[in-house]
């Protein structure tokens, strides 16, 4: 008789991932590779993240997600971490090895093989504005200097945060000939080509904290978030003139990303775009 092995357990884990699609795309992946995965939603309280965590690794778990608000957390609770998690001092993807933690950011390679593989549009030679210096401002900033954007221009509400977050980019920039700066959102300067909303102006439901002449003439605005959250700074760029897009391409391969850190195999995005594409857009 031959005796069913049972999946590796991987998880989301945040505060809320109720509505993640997470659990929807690594079935997927799974379903395409032959990988044998079993992916689910883990509820963290706010002061309980740690706890929730180790308790999930004790449990015989392989690996997880790490979302809002806990991606500055993650990386302290990793033995190690890998360069481009360390640099933004924030992580989406943890492994449990036996030897100790490690922890990823998948967000920014996601963001740029979306942008570029799916939507079209190069990054090398744009001027980008990142609206937010959070945790997920935090795991783009790198990689889109990397794919070699002419600048990028960070602006938050609290310029400060905006300031130190460009501060630790600035020899990464300088290798790629990328132009940095940061500002607060009273002046954000003008005509992008890329502009990127990462703050949590999107789940808070609040305006769109920065004027419509941040705009270029066809210049694509891109919301981090999916689904409604996404829906007013979307109108907002559509409003304007500019094309729009959310940030279901992104979280597909940020997704892919993370298999393969969990798994060493890289599952094609495409089809799980579309699926899940057409998922979102039969519930709304």
């Amino acid at each position: 008789m031959t005796r069913m092995t049972a999946p590796d357990r991987y998880a989301v884990l945040g505060h809320p991932v109720a509505h993640s699609q997470s659990p929807f795309i690594h079935a997927e992946f799974a379903r395409q590779t032959g990988e044998a995965v079993d992916y689910g939603r883990v509820e963290c309280p706010l002061d309980g993240f740690e706890a929730t965590l180790r308790a999930f690794a004790a449990g015989g778990a392989r690996g997880c997600n790490v979302t809002v608000p806990f991606k500055f957390e993650a990386p302290r609770l990793a033995a190690r971490v890998t360069p481009r998690a360390a640099l933004a001092q924030a992580a989406n993807v943890l492994r449990f090895d036996a030897e100790g933690w490690s922890a990823d950011n998948s967000d920014g390679i996601g963001l740029v093989r979306d942008l570029e593989l799916h939507a079209g549009q190069p990054v090398a030679g744009q001027r980008v504005l990142l609206i937010g210096a959070g945790g997920a401002a935090a795991g783009v900033l790198g990689p889109l200097i990397e794919a070699r954007a002419a600048a990028v221009t960070v602006v938050n509400r609290t310029p400060g945060r905006a300031a130190a977050l460009i501060a630790r980019h600035m020899l990464l920039a300088a290798e790629h000939g990328c132009q940095l700066a940061a500002a607060g959102l009273d002046a954000p300067g003008t005509a992008y080509d890329i502009v990127l909303n990462a703050s949590a102006s999107s789940l808070a439901g609040a305006a769109v904290p920065v004027p419509a002449s941040v705009l270029a003439p066809g210049a694509l605005a891109v919301d981090l978030m999916y689904g409604p959250a996404a829906e007013p700074f979307l109108a907002w760029a559509r409003a304007a003139g500019a094309r729009s897009r959310d940030g279901l391409g992104m979280l597909v391969e940020q997704a892919a990303e993370a298999f393969w850190f969990w798994r060493g195999v890289r599952p094609e995005t495409a089809p799980v775009l579309a699926a899940l594409r057409a998922r979102v857009e039969a519930k709304a």
